[in-house]
């Protein structure tokens, strides 16, 4: 008599705790991650450790296709990333677009992106504009 006493004391209490547990973890069951990561979080470790330049790079893009090509998003620093890379290769057309990129996927890093890309465009050379040449005097 005691046991089926302290069953109906105890049930009211934990059944509707039961149920909720059992409600969120069938809800959780089905979530999709809003950014793929592919190697991202791999290669910026390479990249402290100071490994191959080219080998993060072509990581990086072979992530970058698949990920876009599975309907993901990126994950925010992935192109800056892609772009710190390219920038210590000296390929600065690259530079430009990864962190133009970054820009545009979030906006957020706009006031940092435009820091590093003053610095990139203060870095590289400017070739000279065609239409502020003087003509030749031949």
């Amino acid at each position: 008599m005691q046991k089926a006493t302290i069953v109906r004391c105890i049930f009211p209490v934990f059944f509707p705790i039961l149920v909720v547990f059992a409600v969120f973890s069938a809800c959780t069951s089905s979530s999709k991650t809003l950014y793929s990561w592919g190697s991202y979080e791999t290669q910026v470790y390479a990249y402290l450790k100071g490994e191959s330049l080219e080998a993060q790079i072509g990581a990086l893009e072979r992530d970058r296709e698949k990920i876009e090509a599975s309907g993901y998003a990126l994950p925010p620093g992935f192109y800056a990333q892609l772009g710190l890379l390219y920038a210590e290769a000296g390929d600065y057309a690259m530079v430009v677009s990864c962190f133009e990129t970054e820009k545009a996927c979030f906006p957020e890093a706009a006031v940092y992106m435009d820091f590093l890309l003053h610095g990139i465009y203060s870095q590289v050379p400017q070739e000279p504009n065609a239409a502020n040449q003087e003509p030749s005097t031949d």
